[in-house]
């Protein structure tokens, strides 16, 4: 027969177990280059807001309609979200470091792809 000790340490070790495999999965996924989120902005972001970030689902990232929201703002809506929205929270797959650049490449227009004359960028 086990004792409430060992049947305590037991749930310990599983739910131990559980954690560290969920943290390894959201940081598997998580980008770790300038590189790599660059394209997490275009592939990830730019599915609601634009590749172009002009907007879509959700609205245009460019600076000009931005620039009235500081750059601890744009950080706090990534890192949080918006509830009653779209808008997911990403704190589980971004550190506040990768958080703070998105913001503030968001902020300068450094990831926004200089237009083209091809007619598929029109």
């Amino acid at each position: 027969m086990k004792t409430t000790g060992q049947a305590c340490s037991w749930h310990s070790l599983v739910l131990a177990t559980a954690l560290a495999i969920t943290s390894v999965q959201a940081l598997a996924g998580a980008p770790e280059s300038e590189a790599e989120l660059k394209n997490f902005v275009i592939q990830d972001c730019g599915s609601c807001h634009g590749l172009k970030l002009k907007g879509g689902l959700g609205p245009p990232l460019r600076p000009a309609d931005i620039e009235a929201l500081p750059e601890a703002a744009i950080s706090a809506i990534i890192r949080e979200g918006v509830p009653g929205t779209a808008m997911p929270p990403w704190k589980a797959l971004l550190t506040d470091q990768q958080i703070a650049w998105i913001s503030e490449q968001l902020k300068s227009g450094a990831l926004i792809a200089p237009e083209s004359d091809s007619p598929r960028s029109r």
